[in-house]
């Protein structure tokens, strides 16, 4: 199979990924537990070639989940116009960083999927804020903020988890690949 076509396979798997995760997540009842981030991080590193692919990605993912939730469930998915702009806009930030990553090694991946979740939180969170649920003050930014600290550990081992799960599949799968070139050469 060539090349771009593996890529284009990876990229539609990606968007059932973060849309599916999204969906399984809710009714799982774990807030935050899931790899969106790392889903963006991954894309980022993937598709550094394809920059708009790479953001597309996790943005397209983001959207479906959130069509579903708005069309087949009690949930809204489309909320408020700030808070969504700075969703989207973490999932972009986070796919930046990843097409920033030199070498994908596992400590700097670990890193990098720690910097991402980071990213989200504190881009999100700035959203819930803009869209005035705390107020407009600095005790309102410092409450959004302290109010998300809970959500960050299920943020955090939803992204480490899904990264581990994108980045050791993907190497894996890559190192699979050579070796069975390699026999086809020899």
């Amino acid at each position: 199979m060539k090349r771009n076509n593996i890529h284009i396979l990876l990229a539609v798997f990606l968007v059932i990924m973060a849309a599916s995760a999204r969906i399984v997540n809710a009714n799982m009842h774990i807030p935050n537990f899931v790899p969106i981030a790392a889903i963006s991080l991954f894309s980022g590193v993937i598709f550094k070639d394809k920059r708009a692919l790479a953001f597309l990605i996790p943005l397209l993912g983001q959207f479906i989940g959130d069509l579903y939730f708005q069309l087949f469930t009690n949930i809204p998915g489309f909320y408020s116009i700030p808070g969504q702009l700075f969703n989207y806009g973490a999932l972009i930030a986070a796919a930046a960083l990843g097409s920033s990553m030199k070498q994908p090694k596992t400590a700097t991946t670990l890193a990098y999927l720690f910097g991402a979740s980071t990213i989200f939180f504190i881009v999100s969170n700035f959203g819930y804020f803009a869209s005035g649920w705390n107020g407009y003050s600095f005790a309102g930014l410092v409450k959004t903020y302290v109010d998300g600290i809970p959500f960050f550990k299920y943020t955090l081992a939803g992204d480490m988890a899904g990264g581990v799960l994108l980045f050791g599949g993907y190497f894996m799968t890559q190192q699979a690949m050579i070796k069975k070139t390699q026999k086809v050469k020899a």
